[in-house]
């Protein structure tokens, strides 16, 4: 039985014009080895699943650097001073291939203070024939004068319509056919992270009894809620319909939904009806990252009056925050929509 590959390491992108949405750092990383101008000391900072470590091994390979010149240290695993030490003493030695030897150091936040103090004057002056690329998600965690050491480049989050695209395009390369609205529901579970995004499609598609995804079967399949009752919620809360409302956490919960994806989802209708009635020249743009039947729904609640408004969404974020903490997960959100409708 042979194993499958998973999917971000299968699409993993093989040069900087596969990159999707770090636009603004390709193109310095670019420029800069088109001058020749390589930096000594690098920091890729950014969420996780944002691909900095991938982009570390791009650079790599750009400036020439072959496999047995590049080297890949987890500091969550080397995080000791003396992991940094045998670190300091191979730097000396020339590369075997390469102009330049280069050392991605992942996690690089969980160094102790201790192995960073060791790493300064190596960062600072190293030879001339190493580069070093950090990779953190956990950017504050990092001593200044290690930031100050280095260029330092912050990764975006993808946003939801980037992360749909990328879903949408590697199922069809899998010979699977996603919905819109199934694309976009992978997009909001994965949260910002393209491996995230990339390990949902896979479950999906492993799961799915056809070729075909459509938005409930991946909801079933994820733990998301069904499309009948996020309308019923949206309804609900339009109409002040309190029994509704409740009965639709109910369902949810009775089908085994993910609350906090739940209260996600209901999050980023709300936040659009909001956005809508405030700035409604955005409408079509705001509305684009949702399914036909939902876009409908949203335009016509943000159109007139309607309790779905500012206090409901700031209410609903502090439910948000409550869910992952609460015993009850589904309690937070069932005291919200009682004070909004």
């Amino acid at each position: 039985m042979s194993v499958t590959a998973a999917l971000y390491r299968k699409y993993r992108p093989q040069s900087f014009a596969d990159v999707r949405d770090q636009d603004h750092i390709v193109s310095v990383l670019e420029g800069a080895i088109k001058k020749g101008e390589i930096p000594h000391a690098m920091l890729f900072s950014g969420t996780r699943g944002t691909g900095k470590t991938t982009l570390a091994r791009l650079f790599a390979k750009a400036i020439g650097t072959s496999d047995i010149d590049l080297y890949e240290i987890d500091a969550a695993s080397n995080r000791g001073i003396d992991d940094v030490r045998e670190l300091k003493e191979a730097v000396h030695t020339l590369p075997y291939e390469s102009e330049h030897k280069v050392y991605i150091i992942d996690e690089v936040h969980m160094l102790t203070k201790e192995a960073f103090n060791a790493l300064l004057k190596t960062l600072e002056e190293p030879p001339v024939h190493v580069v070093f690329i950090l990779a953190t998600t956990e950017e504050d965690k990092l001593l200044d004068t290690i930031l100050s050491r280095c260029q330092v480049f912050r990764m975006h989050s993808p946003s939801r319509a980037v992360l749909a695209a990328t879903v949408t395009d590697v199922a069809a390369k899998e010979g699977f056919t996603l919905s819109p609205d199934a694309a976009d529901m992978i997009a909001l579970a994965a949260d910002g992270s393209f491996r995230d995004a990339l390990g949902v499609t896979q479950k999906v598609i492993m799961a799915s009894g056809d070729a075909i995804g459509s938005v409930d079967e991946v909801a079933a399949i994820i733990g998301a809620p069904k499309t009948a009752i996020m309308t019923s919620l949206l309804e609900a809360l339009h109409t002040k319909d309190r029994a509704t409302a409740l009965t639709a956490v109910g369902e949810a919960v009775e089908s085994g939904v993910d609350m906090k994806l739940f209260v996600r989802s209901l999050l980023e209708q709300v936040r659009a009806i909001m956005l809508i009635r405030n700035v409604p020249a955005k409408k079509d743009a705001i509305l684009t990252a949702f399914g036909e039947d939902v876009r409908e729904k949203l335009a016509l609640y943000a159109g007139g009056a309607s309790p779905i408004n500012s206090h409901a969404l700031l209410r609903l974020l502090e439910a948000a925050e409550l869910v992952s903490r609460s015993p009850i997960p589904q309690a937070p959100l069932e005291i919200a929509l009682i004070d909004i409708a």
